[in-house]
């Protein structure tokens, strides 16, 4: 019973997942403290960033609007804080480590249309192939 919970506790996936789990926590705290420190004193140089006295009363019941716009205001400054400079830089160096594939297609000489590499004919013109591009 032992050897099978070792054997679970160090297996790839489960290591993995706790590493990311961390990494994960690390980093939403260093997105919150971005958004709290940085962004947040940009928004209120024009006006108040803090809405948590905005409030409405219905009998008897509070309803805290200001403490919900707070939350919508810091859910969009983290998205849009993750988006800039976390999602848009890593697809920029994936796009530029993508090697480029090589098309599957040949041009046609006589009418220009894209064509299966190993045609012997074009579907568009029904002009021959010259037989060494053909596979």
């Amino acid at each position: 019973m032992v050897k099978g919970f070792k054997d679970f506790i160090l297996r790839g996936n489960v290591v993995d997942l706790s590493v990311a789990f961390v990494i994960g926590a690390a980093f939403a705290a260093l997105v919150n403290s971005f958004v709290e420190n940085v962004l947040t004193p940009l928004i209120a140089i024009p006006g108040t960033a803090d809405f948590r006295s905005i409030e409405l009363t219905v009998s008897d019941s509070t309803f805290l609007i200001g403490e919900f716009l707070n939350d919508v205001i810091a859910f969009l400054l983290i998205a849009a804080a993750v988006y800039f400079f976390l999602v848009r830089p890593t697809a920029v160096l994936i796009a530029r480590r993508k090697p480029e594939e090589k098309s599957p297609t040949k041009q046609c000489p006589e009418c220009l249309s894209s064509i299966p590499e190993a045609a012997g004919r074009c579907a568009f013109c029904t002009s021959l192939q010259p037989s060494e591009q053909r596979l």
